[in-house]
């Protein structure tokens, strides 16, 4: 069994769980791993005039291209299904009609070759994405902060997840969608609030850092982006309207508080977690520089290795989802054609339930 585990395998990932359809392969030799092909279709263009993302428009979406996306991720790794061990797919958490897509897809796939089905949960993906990329061993700090979700975890296998806290409401990603709306700014809104807040001043308004009096690793975003509201219409009302400079501040400002809380808790989530090799961050919002480097300056002051994955593995993508796969297949997982889409689905199944569920679907 021990040889069958560490076998070569050439996985295809499959990710359709918000609005990026995606399909990957990747080629596990021991203790090499090669991404060989990596596709993401986004959809921003179709969901642009909404403020965020529209679940209907992202399902049908996702059911036009996933064959697409599949055929474009072999065509570039330059194989066939044939050359395939299995088919690993994201089947939750997630915007249902998105998830459904993407297992349908793998569940003919798989009917059709005969290959192993691997049901992955797309937070899993997130969290062992630093494994892929940084050969990062167990247990380690993960802070997964995205559009959907944001929560700490203590990583200790690959199925093996504590939940240290998380958002009690809005997730950080759902918060800049929120705040660039306010601001009239495009979507994605996380793009465009760190891009207008390089040529703002974060001091210029006195936004709340919510839950820091409180104890513990739990966030919460909703108020902050209620004080930012507030702090908009003072300016209309008092000069009629926002100057770029205003426009800016607010950005840099806003900005400034998310990095603050996001940095506190940190802190006390790696004080809470003795003995882990390192502090990784992914998630979309991972990409974030300035909270980068914030989070980058709270692993140095715990004396702690920080681990970001580049940024094209830190927002959605099916590469992190077939190595999430090629985890679970070699614990000797196989899933079959029940394998059931899950718009709920937690890593930490112990812990309760956070509170809370934003236009991305309840939280995990």
């Amino acid at each position: 069994m021990a040889g069958e585990m560490d076998a070569p395998l050439t996985v295809l990932g499959i990710e359709s769980s918000c609005d990026d359809t995606a399909a990957a392969v990747l080629r596990a030799e021991e203790s090499v791993v090669t991404i060989l092909s990596s596709v993401v279709m986004g959809q921003a263009e179709l969901h642009a005039a909404f403020g965020g993302v529209v679940p209907e428009i992202a399902a049908r979406a996702h059911v036009e291209k996933l064959d697409h996306a599949v055929e474009a991720s072999l065509a570039e790794a330059g194989v066939t299904l044939g050359d395939l061990d299995a088919i690993a797919v994201t089947a939750g958490p997630g915007l249902i009609g998105g998830v459904l897509s993407g297992v349908m897809l793998a569940k003919g796939l798989a009917v059709a070759t005969g290959l192993p089905l691997i049901g992955v949960n797309h937070l899993a993906g997130h969290a062992l994405t630093p494994r892929l990329t940084d050969g990062l061993g167990f247990p380690y700090l993960m802070l997964l902060v995205s559009g959907g979700h944001c929560q700490f975890l203590r990583v200790e296998g690959a199925e093996n997840f504590t939940r240290l806290g998380g958002t009690i409401d809005d997730a950080p990603g759902e918060a800049f969608d929120k705040a660039a709306k306010l601001l009239g700014l495009p979507q994605p809104g996380g793009p465009s609030v760190e891009t207008v807040a390089q040529a703002g001043d974060p001091a210029r308004f006195a936004f709340p850092r919510p839950l820091l009096d409180r104890p513990g690793c739990d966030l919460s975003f909703s108020g902050l982006k209620t004080a930012l509201m507030r702090g908009r219409d003072a300016l209309v009302a008092e000069k009629g309207g926002l100057t770029r400079a205003d426009r800016a501040d607010l950005c840099a400002s806003f900005q400034a508080a998310v990095a603050d809380v996001l940095a506190e808790k940190s802190a006390r989530a790696l004080a809470a977690s003795r003995g882990v090799t390192a502090f990784a961050v992914a998630g979309g919002v991972a990409a974030n520089a300035a909270l980068r480097a914030r989070l980058l300056d709270v692993a140095k002051a715990a004396g702690t290795r920080f681990v970001a994955p580049p940024l094209a593995l830190c927002t959605d993508n099916a590469a992190m989802i077939a190595w999430a796969g090629i985890e679970r297949f070699r614990l000797g997982h196989r899933d079959d054609v029940t394998l059931a889409a899950r718009p709920r689905w937690p890593l930490d199944t112990a812990a309760p339930a956070m509170l809370g569920a934003g236009k991305r679907g309840a939280k995990a």
